[in-house]
C-alpha cells in the first residue's frame, strides 16, 4: 500500500488528510491521471509530488510502502 498525504484543497475535496491506495507500479504521471478520475482533483497539473520527502519527476515509479505528498501551489505576499 501507498500512503497519500493530502494538503489544502486536496484535503478539503477528499474530506481527509491522507488515504491508503494500492497503486504501486504507476508513474507519477499515471498517478495524477488516476487521481483526476478517482477523486476529481482538478489542479494536479500545477501540483508538486514528493515521494518519501523528495520531489519526484513525472516518470518516477511508485513502490509499495512509499509515502506520497501532493503539494499544491502556494501564493503569498
Amino acid at each position: 500500500m501507498i500512503r497519500l498525504l493530502l494538503f489544502a484543497e486536496f484535503q478539503e475535496q477528499a474530506g481527509t488528510d491522507q488515504v491508503e491506495i494500492d497503486q504501486a507500479g504507476l508513474t507519477v504521471a499515471e498517478l495524477k491521471s488516476w487521481l483526476k478520475q478517482e477523486y476529481r482533483f482538478t489542479s494536479l497539473d500545477q501540483t508538486m509530488i514528493a515521494i518519501n520527502e523528495t520531489y519526484a519527476n513525472e516518470t518516477d515509479v511508485l513502490k509499495d510502502g512509499d509515502v506520497i505528498a501532493l503539494i499544491p501551489p502556494v501564493s503569498g505576499g
